[in-house]
């Protein structure tokens, strides 16, 4: 699997020298795209038996890594990717059983991952406006039909939009609203994008609005099961909080990157007070990358344990706070000139600035761990739920 992280290495530079022309006109990276699916990486979290790399989520760190010292725009809409074919991958034979999956359910399931082995690619379109992120909020609903099911509703901030092959869609059940399901639904009628993505930072990603009202088969319904979509985000929560974690530490090391490339070329390096914020960066940097690599271990290890769960918290918490702290300060360091619209660092700013913002945000996870410490139950003892 290093080859994959070689390869994404390989791959950062071309992004690296796009970004900058699409972070200016807000398009989406699309060569970007067309490179991720030559190099087979669409198929990273595809069983091998399926066709695909087979990857760890340890691993899916690094390579998300990586490519975000390419473009962090680029990497976010991948991680979408790799969140459905990793969450898609991980249900094993004994989760299907316990969760009573039928038959057809994982035969559907594997088509789906095959398809990303062979180059498709899909996006993720659950938050909604005035819901967010949390699916018990959501006003998309479904309803079944004669061989299939009905969806209607808006999505925001939807990555990819109208680029992907298939977008992953959380709606509630019209019959019964506590009860909230995820199809996954193939680009083309039904669905309209509305282009509202028009942001500070991560402007390359195309996370525009989805407008759905389309009919899909039987089997788009994902688990064959209604009702999967609060379970799963309880049993991998790391794919819905700390995916983004590996994303912003690589932001963060491209600003620490394009920030010594700045320094260097203009002779500062010399001055002690630049130095001491490019180490502390650099330490923090390191420190994140740590915590990040500790929760994807455990998640190897232990998916779901709650022990587990307390790190791919603090890994979502530190990697935002950290990438936003990183960035102003080697911007600091850089001087006026690296404001300037176009120049590396003011793009990385603006995108480091980002990860903070994505669910879970960084209060939201402060407020889990804090519940945590203090020996409640994080997950139904905040403020507000979760999901």
């Amino acid at each position: 699997m290093m080859q994959a992280v070689q390869v994404a290495r390989r791959l950062a530079p071309r992004f690296a020298a796009r970004a900058a022309d699409h972070d200016r006109d807000g398009t989406f990276p699309a060569d970007d795209f067309r490179d991720l699916r030559e190099a087979g990486l669409f198929g990273l979290m595809v069983p091998r038996e399926l066709g695909g790399l087979g990857a760890t989520f340890g691993e899916y760190a690094a390579v998300a890594t990586e490519l975000a010292r390419g473009n962090g725009a680029t990497a976010l809409v991948f991680n979408m990717h790799a969140s459905v074919t990793g969450a898609l991958g991980a249900v094993t034979e004994e989760l299907a059983e316990t969760l009573g999956l039928p038959d057809a359910a994982l035969a559907a399931r594997d088509r789906l991952l095959r398809a990303a082995a062979d180059g498709s690619w899909y996006a993720v379109a659950m938050s909604e406006r005035g819901a967010g992120a949390r699916l018990s909020r959501l006003s998309t609903v479904y309803e079944p039909v004669d061989g299939g099911w009905r969806i209607k509703g808006s999505k925001t901030f939807c990555s990819g939009a109208g680029h992907a092959d298939g977008y992953l869609v959380a709606a509630r059940s019209a019959a019964d609203p506590s009860v909230v399901s995820q199809f996954l639904v193939p680009a083309g009628g039904g669905l309209a994008v509305e282009e509202t993505w028009d942001s500070l930072g991560m402007r390359a990603t195309s996370s525009h609005d989805l407008h759905l009202e389309v009919t899909v088969p039987a089997d788009r319904l994902l688990g064959g099961v209604e009702g999967l979509a609060l379970v799963v985000a309880q049993l991998m929560p790391h794919w819905l909080v700390a995916s983004y974690a590996a994303v912003y530490v690589g932001v963060a090391r491209a600003a620490i990157d394009a920030a010594a490339e700045h320094l260097n070329a203009r002779d500062l390096g010399g001055l002690p007070a630049v130095r001491a914020r490019l180490g502390r960066a650099d330490a923090a940097v390191a420190a994140a990358d740590l915590v990040v690599a500790e929760a994807a271990r455990r998640v190897d290890e232990a998916p779901g344990d709650a022990e587990t769960n307390r790190w791919v918290w603090r890994a979502k918490l530190l990697a935002g706070t950290t990438a936003a702290d990183v960035a102003a300060s080697v911007l600091e360091a850089a001087g006026t000139a690296a404001t300037r619209r176009g120049h590396p660092l003011e793009r990385l700013y603006r995108d480091a600035r980002c990860g903070s913002l994505h669910p879970a945000t960084s209060d939201v996870c402060a407020d889990w761990l804090g519940i945590a410490v203090l020996g409640g139950d994080p997950d139904r003892d905040g403020s507000a739920p979760r999901w």
